[in-house]
């Protein structure tokens, strides 16, 4: 907030605003306006009457925002996307050069194991009781209340061990001061140690953070390699060792830098409906079965605001987020796919179910077999439902010259791939059956060799130099000159 406030992308504000639907229609607002981070000072009940913490929303509404997080300028992303493609896939240094090179990689892997400190005096026991949060309500429909930006440390059974924790954004259904409801689905890290704990028969000690430093935060919704985990990866982008402190009613820890920490446990086979809650797709999804989380202890740092979003169609601040990783992800897909020049995932489209990849073609059938992998290469691919390949001389990003790609250099008959059965989102109204649905690829790319009887067409190409003379005439021509321009004339 400091950091930002500096910059003039901060605002604080006294006037009062809702926690049930207001909040969430400024956020919209500032959104479609680029605006900056805002701390609501006043936060309101239903009845009126005023919360005691502050409610900050769109902290990471913008590209420059999410950079800034991960201490980066927007250009930076792509760089540590090839930072994060080497930790998943080092390879030894072939020459003293390479050495030099690899000396970052060494610090960071030094600087990353996570610290256990003493507790944090900054962090102040309170009454536990979720009423004090200022959690919104964001969409008319609803279930309740809805804790959108909590980082769920969960672990396996046994000893506790920062080194096996997982780090997860789960939203929380507030069912009264002391019990939420968590939604991780199946193949998160927190349901696959709920599981383990499950067959313990023993409660499963659960910490939870709203607000902490911006590199864990983004920590738990970035493509971490291999088998670096969330408070590893922290450590690495922020330079120095993610500082943990302990709590108090449950064997874990939780980053230092916490601003409020819920301490409890989920016992085996309690559980509750939750939903239907607005989600990205724009929809309500419908309610399911999750497990409760019982509070047993809390703190809470002096003058800490409640950090806060809200779901929904894009543009929300989850599609901003995913725009600005796709810059992290493409260096980790290239490095698997190599002849993947580029990626697009629509914010539209739900940011990750219509995938656009530009890929270098040389060989036929190798739009398909790029379509194959990319649905294998990560978790959040595999629940991507279409796919467009096109070459080399598409822009990936103008949704018409991907459409015109589609509409020249596809044929229904030879070019589409797809697969039935496969795992979707559970929240996809579209496929008849939760959790399992179809795939389409679209091979938009120029046939060639095997792939086609006949020459494909060239397509329309003006000469450079006869472009930057239009551009030069035209500019004249607007800007009101009257003299004719001579052929031999320079063109600037």
């Amino acid at each position: 907030m400091s950091h930002l406030e500096s910059g003039g992308d901060f605002l604080s504000t006294n006037e009062p605003v809702g926690v049930k639907l207001e909040a969430s229609a400024l956020h919209q607002r500032l959104l479609a306006d680029g605006g900056p981070a805002v701390l609501v000072e006043r936060p309101l009940r239903d009845d009126g009457t005023a919360y005691d913490l502050g409610l900050l929303i769109n902290l990471f509404g913008t590209r420059q925002r999410v950079a800034a997080g991960l201490g980066l300028e927007p250009s930076g992303l792509a760089g540590l996307g090839e930072f994060l493609s080497f930790l998943r896939s080092p390879k030894p240094p072939r020459n003293l050069s390479d050495f030099r090179d690899l000396l970052p990689v060494a610090k960071a892997g030094l600087s990353s194991r996570p610290k256990l400190t003493r507790q944090d005096r900054h962090l102040e026991d309170v009454d536990p009781d979720l009423g004090i949060l200022p959690v919104q309500t964001c969409w008319p429909g609803d279930a309740g209340p809805l804790i959108t930006w909590p980082i769920v440390i969960t672990r396996p059974p046994g000893a506790d061990d920062p080194r096996d924790y997982n780090l997860g954004v789960y939203r929380m259904q507030v069912l009264d001061g002391q019990r939420a409801i968590l939604r991780w689905l199946p193949f998160r890290g927190g349901a696959q140690h709920y599981r383990e704990w499950s067959r313990t028969n023993e409660p499963m000690p659960v910490a939870v953070v709203i607000g902490c430093d911006p590199a864990t935060l983004l920590s738990a919704v970035l493509p971490a390699p291999g088998d670096v985990g969330e408070l590893t990866l922290a450590g690495v982008l922020q330079g120095e060792a993610s500082r943990l402190v302990p709590c108090s009613n449950i064997a874990m820890h939780v980053p230092a830098s916490a601003e409020i920490v819920l301490e409890g446990t989920v016992r085996p086979g309690d559980m509750a409906m939750e939903g239907p809650f607005g989600d990205h797709t724009g929809y309500y999804n419908d309610a399911a079965s999750y497990p409760v989380f019982h509070l047993e202890a809390m703190k809470v740092r002096r003058g800490a605001p409640y950090l806060s979003t809200f779901t929904g169609r894009a543009p929300d601040e989850p599609s901003v987020i995913g725009e600005a990783m796709i810059d992290v992800f493409l260096p980790l897909l290239k490095q698997a796919i190599p002849e993947i020049r580029d990626l697009h995932l629509p914010p539209a489209t739900c940011s990750y179910r219509t995938a656009v990849l530009q890929i270098d073609k040389s060989y036929p059938g190798q739009a398909r077999r790029v379509m194959m992998g990319f649905w294998s290469l990560l978790p959040q691919f595999s629940m991507t439902k279409y796919i467009i390949v096109v070459d080399a001389d598409v822009d990936i990003r103008d949704w018409d010259e991907v459409m015109w790609a589609v509409a020249t250099r596809s044929d229904p008959e030879r070019d589409l791939l797809t697969i039935n059965s496969t795992p979707v989102d559970q929240l996809d109204f579209a496929s008849p059956r939760e959790g399992l649905g179809g795939k389409l690829g679209i091979d938009a790319t120029v046939k060639i060799g095997t792939e086609t009887q006949r020459p494909f067409a060239e397509a329309l190409r003006m000469p450079a130099d006869v472009v930057a003379r239009a551009e030069t005439i035209f500019s004249r021509i607007v800007s009101g000159r009257t003299q004719p321009i001579r052929r031999n004339e320079e063109v600037t």
